[in-house]
């Protein structure tokens, strides 16, 4: 038996409708000018000095706008998308690999560039990009995140922001897309085959029948969620949605499939109808050797092509109805997350 671990986790064996957001919610950035910050200025944003459970979180609005490096942007963050490794993050769950606090918290986001480094040559001030800022998630992650006024990052790390979608749109999308990408291309997905999505309506699932579908041509998608869930799915372009609260995944399918990637933590599940041969992806989990674990790598490159299914309307964001928070209602959107219930993803806009 050879198993994968991604964290997302691969394992392998051998013998409600798409969100349309309101327009009123849609992030208007005021190019006053493109002036060029100083590093001595200051911004707001959110940040925590130790680790603990939400209560460490404060608002402060006296940090200092990050130093850009001559390989980095400087960007004006007009909207953050929150993970759940963020708040696995602040709660120390990997303090070994992290960049110690004080720390403002954040992966996911899109804005513009307000000035570039010397060596920076695909984007320029004025510029809308979205991007991951941290390579890897869990392996020294930047002590400046997204949850604030300003962030520096690495050019290859970005994409521009596709033309179609507003900043609150893009900005859910960087992680989410990367960790839906990445592990069906190490689960050799390829077209024809079939997948199960176990958890098909959460920001990782939503995105995972979609990226399945459209780029890599899977044949046949089935997809888990609660009853309120099912149309949404079927608009994503599940062929076979499947209610959990009242079929058992195992029963109902009728065949078992090349991949499963299970969102939710159902390896249970999942090994009972993945074939003899077929992978699965699991997002939450032990190891299980003999196996190997790596980490999402934030890319714009993946970006830059993802943007052309995005831009043609192939694969669509979904922003969960109740999901759009506003800059001082972070902790509020913390625990939203936490609760486990968002139809897609979570976000903080607009930041200003």
């Amino acid at each position: 038996m050879e198993l994968f671990h991604l964290t997302p986790i691969i394992f392998s064996f051998p013998p409600k409708p798409i969100i349309s957001l309101n327009p009123s919610l849609a992030v208007k950035v005021c190019r006053r000018s493109n002036r060029v910050f100083s590093q001595s200025g200051l911004m707001s944003g959110w940040v925590y000095d130790e680790y603990g459970e939400l209560s460490v979180l404060r608002f402060d609005k006296e940090l200092s706008v990050p130093h850009v490096e001559d390989d980095q942007v400087l960007v004006k963050v007009a909207a953050a998308a929150l993970n759940p490794v963020d708040f696995k993050r602040f709660q120390g769950k990997f303090k070994k690999s992290d960049s110690p606090p004080p720390t403002v918290p954040g992966y996911d986001m899109a804005g513009v560039v307000v000035k570039v480094g010397s060596e920076v040559r695909q984007f320029k001030e004025g510029d809308e990009i979205y991007g991951d800022v941290s390579e890897k998630a869990l392996d020294k992650p930047k002590k400046f995140g997204t949850l604030a006024q300003y962030t520096a990052v690495e050019e290859k790390l970005l994409a521009a922001k596709p033309a179609n979608l507003d900043f609150t749109q893009a900005a859910s999308l960087p992680l989410a897309i990367l960790t839906a990408y990445e592990g069906l291309q190490r689960a050799n997905l390829s077209t024809g085959k079939s997948v199960l999505v176990l958890g098909g309506a959460g920001g990782v699932g939503s995105l995972v029948i979609q990226v399945a579908k459209h780029v890599f041509g899977a044949s046949r998608v089935a997809a888990t969620s609660s009853t309120g869930k099912l149309e949404l799915l079927r608009t994503l372009g599940a062929d076979f949605p499947i209610d959990y609260t009242k079929e058992k995944v195992e029963e109902i399918t009728g065949e078992k499939f090349d991949v499963v990637y299970d969102t939710v933590g159902q390896c249970d599940i999942a090994l009972k109808v993945v074939k003899e041969g077929g992978a699965v992806v699991v997002l939450t989990g032990a190891v299980i050797p003999p196996g190997f674990r790596f980490v999402v790598t934030s890319k714009g490159e993946s970006l830059r092509m993802l943007n052309t299914y995005l831009e043609n309307g192939k694969i669509k964001p979904v922003v969960d109805p109740n999901g759009v928070f506003q800059f001082s209602e972070v902790v509020e959107a913390f625990t939203y997350l936490q609760q486990g219930r968002a139809a897609g993803k979570i976000v903080i806009s607009p930041i200003m």
